[in-house]
């Protein structure tokens, strides 16, 4: 994919703007869409890629930069899901397929968790029963690692009769039983869970959102 499909698919499922990003560069309004559209200029200045790439969470490579082995040791590749956990009346999931990948510093995941970065994902929030901590539409950065093995207070994807959710889980540790919670208090609860009810997929790490 070349570097134009590459920042057009990026501002498409983003929902980013042509305009507002040559604004972010210190350009005149149009760079963008004539870098993209036009091919004008024919690459991308260095401290411009340098600027998208981080923005977009993604590796200058697939801005133009040439490869370099470094690159892959300071950044994990983390699949983005094709999927969506309902905060919400519940959904079943799709094929969980990764739409893209997204680079996160790897020294920056170890602030957020000890656990392999293999085994992280993205997925969004389908949903509002989750507000205000979480969006309907939200992207969660969820780790595979964190599950019923190290299970603790704190917000967890979950699957119950097949169906992905994105709850809040109060443990009784003396019993092993959990309350299943929605922070938006309009809906209600699960006091009393077996965690043989359920599987748990991840704990969420992180959560991001654009700005509306």
């Amino acid at each position: 994919m070349d570097v134009r499909t590459t920042l057009q698919r990026l501002i498409e499922e983003r929902r980013e703007d042509y305009a507002g990003l040559s604004r972010m560069l210190g350009r005149n309004p149009a760079y963008m869409q004539q870098f993209i559209k036009r091919g004008t200029p024919r690459k991308l200045a260095e401290d411009d890629r340098r600027l998208l790439a981080r923005y977009f969470g993604v590796p200058e490579s697939l801005l133009g930069a040439p490869d370099e082995a470094p690159s892959g040791d300071l950044l994990v590749s983390v699949p983005r899901l094709d999927i969506g956990a309902s905060a919400g009346p519940g959904a079943f999931t799709g094929d969980e397929q990764a739409r893209n990948l997204l680079g996160f510093d790897k020294a920056w995941l170890r602030t957020l968790t000890r656990g392999d970065p293999s085994r992280l994902s993205m997925i969004r929030v389908e949903g509002d029963s989750m507000v205000p901590t979480l969006s309907d539409g939200d992207d969660i950065l969820v780790d595979g690692s964190d599950g019923a093995e190290t299970l603790r207070d704190g917000i967890y994807v979950l699957r119950v009769d097949g169906v992905l959710m994105v709850k809040r889980i109060a443990m009784n540790p003396a019993a092993r039983r959990v309350s299943i919670v929605s922070d938006n208090a309009a809906y209600p609860g699960w006091p009393d869970c077996a965690l043989s009810d359920m599987e748990i997929v991840g704990r969420v790490v992180w959560v991001g959102r654009p700005l509306r």
